[in-house]
């Protein structure tokens, strides 16, 4: 009996993405000037989510290893940037950093260590939990009116019985892999990377600024919120066109500089949408008058 359920716990373990710690090894290939961003990245994603994680990382990053214009600096980017996109601060990571700050021989805070308040969308929260329990719920959220509805959340480590509470949050860790945030996530990570193969082959100049783009979607709640629908509307509104050829934009790089310089904290976005309407049109007109 011993022997069969030291098995299923195998199998379960590696069904979820725990059985194996081995780190991932190091792309074949990889400019020696990025070993240290590639290797903080891998030891970073094992540390979030396990090394199942990590060889995904790994994997993501070698379509771009000696790929014609991707230098060693743009591929420390594109490996420094994923790395942070792929560790994504959800009430879990949070969880496990603020484990991070206990004295690692006795388990104790660090001294006046203050509570750690953070604002969450309720709808954020339950997208942290596998699909299959989270959509129920936010079917009700969403019925009740209360999906955008904001709550505050305490991360402490200045008693046992918080010190316990952040030990069950971060063990959800486990559950990651099958919640919607995962999902979405994979998506826009997927999404970039797409991008940034499309700018070296279209426009190659304009490549640096597109992995630069990752930077505007950080954090968590609000912020976070703002940052991937201001993104969305930049790359559906400028980059996504000009590689298809329908919007005749010579200088995307400019252009992805000039809407983000408009990206203000509203949610209804108008400078961002006014700007994105202005550098269409310019570059339309432009096109015409080209034509003539």
């Amino acid at each position: 009996m011993a022997s069969f359920l030291s098995s299923l716990r195998y199998l379960f373990s590696d069904f979820i993405g725990e059985g194996d710690g081995t780190p991932p090894f190091l792309p074949a290939g990889l400019p020696e000037s990025a070993e240290p961003d590639v290797s903080e990245g891998i030891h970073l994603l094992m540390d979030y989510q396990g090394a199942r994680y990590a060889r995904l990382y790994v994997e993501r990053l070698r379509r771009f290893v000696g790929k014609p214009g991707v230098d060693e600096a743009m591929f420390g980017e594109i490996a420094r940037l994923m790395a942070m996109r792929m560790s994504y601060q959800d009430p879990i990571r949070i969880a496990q950093l603020k484990l991070a700050e206990l004295n690692p021989a006795t388990g104790d805070p660090p001294a006046g260590a203050p509570d750690d308040v953070r604002q969450f969308r309720l709808d954020e929260l339950v997208e942290a939990i596998p699909a299959t329990i989270a959509e129920p719920i936010l079917y009700v959220l969403e019925r009740l009116g209360w999906v955008h509805k904001e709550v505050s959340i305490r991360f402490s480590t200045r008693n046992r019985g918080g010190i316990r509470r952040l030990r069950i949050e971060a063990a959800l860790r486990r559950w990651r892999r099958f919640s919607i945030r995962y999902a979405r996530e994979r998506v826009w990570v997927e999404r970039w990377l797409h991008m940034i193969d499309r700018a070296l082959t279209r426009q190659p100049a304009a490549a640096s600024a597109i992995v630069q783009t990752a930077t505007m979607v950080q954090g968590y709640g609000a912020a976070y919120r703002q940052g991937l629908a201001d993104w969305h509307a930049i790359i559906d509104g400028l980059a996504k066109p000009t590689f298809d050829g329908v919007l005749p934009l010579r200088d995307l790089a400019g252009a992805v500089a000039e809407a983000r310089a408009a990206a203000l904290p509203d949610p209804r976005q108008a400078a961002l949408k006014r700007t994105i309407a202005d550098i269409r049109a310019r570059a339309l007109a432009a096109a015409e008058t080209a034509t003539v």
